[in-house]
């Protein structure tokens, strides 16, 4: 397998990093966001340290030629992605409606 599909992977790990920080200190600075979108988005932490494992041993799997292992975890890594982008959409979603309901005096708050 090419390795620069590898090194593409972990690069966006970093990405996915860069914009989990940059997404908490925003909503940190917003006066009324609950704890729990905070603890939700604290949760993705845990979740980019399990993809880069399993990435890690990804590349394991790759040079013994496990090509179900490889499958299997490729497979694992796309669906903690997935889980990360729709918990994403959903906290965009919801402080997009709560914002278009406010008015610009108002604090912002979900649910």
């Amino acid at each position: 397998m090419d390795s620069t599909i590898i090194q593409r992977l972990f690069a966006s790990f970093t990405e996915l990093e860069t914009a989990i920080h940059s997404a908490r200190a925003t909503l940190e600075s917003k006066p009324s966001i609950p704890e729990e979108v905070i603890t939700r988005l604290n949760s993705y932490d845990g979740i980019l340290l399990k993809q880069r494992t399993l990435a890690e041993k990804l590349c394991t799997l790759i040079e013994k030629g496990d090509w179900d292992e490889v499958s299997r975890h490729v497979s694992l890594i796309n669906g903690l992605s997935a889980m990360i982008r729709d918990d994403a959409r959903a906290i965009l979603s919801a402080l997009s409606a709560n914002s278009d309901e406010a008015s610009p005096d108002d604090d912002m708050s979900i649910c």
